[in-house]
C-alpha cells in the first residue's frame, strides 16, 4: 500500500511544511535535514535531559572498565565497539537489548561483558563508575552520552551527528573521525593521555538540563505569540 501512497504523502507532508510557523530543531544535525528538505531555518532547542538524576561516584568507586549502552541497532554500530576492545584486550561492558544483542554475545571475547537490558539504577551505577561512554554510532541527538557526562565520565564518540554538539574535545572527551575498529583504538588511547575532571565535565553536561530545555522553549513561544500579536 505505501508504495502507490508515497507520491501523495510526500506532497502532503510540502504542503503542510509550508503552513508552519516555526521549526524547532533538537540539533543543528535535524536543522540541517530540514533545510534542505523544506528550504526552511529552525531554532535548534536541544531536548530536555535529566541531569539532575546522575551523580559523580567517588575516585575510590571508579571501575577498570568502559561502557557502551543504549538500543543494539546496527546503525549505532555496536559491533565496531566490541571487536575494538577484543583487539585492544580492555575491559567493556555493554548494556542494552535489542536486535543486535545476540551478535555482540557472539562477537564478544573475554574481555567483554554484554549484560542486555538493565534497569535504570544499574545503569546509573555503571555511568558513574565507568573510566569513559564509547559511543560508535551516529545520532540526531544522543542521549546517552548527555547521560554519562552528567554522571562526570567522559565519551569517545563517533565525530558526526549530535554528538559532536554536546561532548566538548578535550573537556568531557575525544573524537574519532571514522568508524572503524583502528578510529575507535586510537581514540581511546588518547583519552588516557587527557586530565579527566569529573566536575568540569558533569558542569559542561548541565547545559542540556531540563530547565535550560523549559526556559530555550517558552521564550522561543512567547517571542513567536509577540510577534503574532504585533502582526494582527
Amino acid at each position: 500500500m505505501m508504495l502507490p501512497l508515497t507520491h501523495y504523502l510526500r506532497m502532503w507532508d510540502v504542503s503542510s511544511a509550508a503552513r508552519v510557523d516555526s521549526f524547532v530543531a533538537n540539533s543543528a544535525t535535524v536543522a540541517r535535514r530540514i533545510h534542505r528538505y523544506y528550504g526552511a531555518d529552525s531554532v535548534v532547542i536541544h531536548p530536555a535531559v535529566d541531569t539532575t538524576a546522575f551523580s559523580i561516584a567517588p575516585p575510590s568507586e571508579l571501575g577498570d572498565y568502559y561502557l557502551m549502552a543504549g538500543e543494539l541497532v546496527s546503525y549505532k554500530r555496536p559491533d565496531l565497539a566490541v571487536r575494538a576492545f577484543n583487539e585492544m584486550q580492555l575491559k567493556l561492558v555493554v548494556i542494552g537489548g535489542g536486535e543486535m544483542l545476540d551478535e555482540v554475545r557472539r562477537l564478544a571475547g573475554p574481555t567483554v561483558t554484554v549484560m542486555g537490558a538493565q534497569p535504570f539504577d544499574v545503569l546509573k551505577q555503571h555511568y558513574a563508575r565507568c573510566r569513559a561512554l564509547i559511543f560508535p554510532g551516529e545520532e540526531d541527538f544522543g542521549m546517552v552520552p548527555v547521560e554519562a557526562m552528567a554522571s562526570g565520565r567522559p565519551v569517545v564518540a563517533f565525530g558526526r551527528g549530535g554528538a559532536t554538539e554536546t561532548v566538548a574535545t578535550g573537556v568531557s572527551g575525544v573524537f574519532f573521525a571514522e568508524q572503524t575498529v583502528e578510529a575507535i583504538s586510537s581514540a581511546v588511547r588518547h583519552l588516557a593521555t587527557i586530565e579527566i575532571d569529573p566536575e568540569k565535565i558533569a558542569a559542561h553536561a548541565n547545559q542540556f538540563g531540563r530547565d535550560q530545555f523549559f526556559q530555550k522553549m517558552r521564550a522561543h513561544i512567547d517571542g513567536l505569540l509577540a510577534e503574532k500579536s504585533i502582526t494582527h
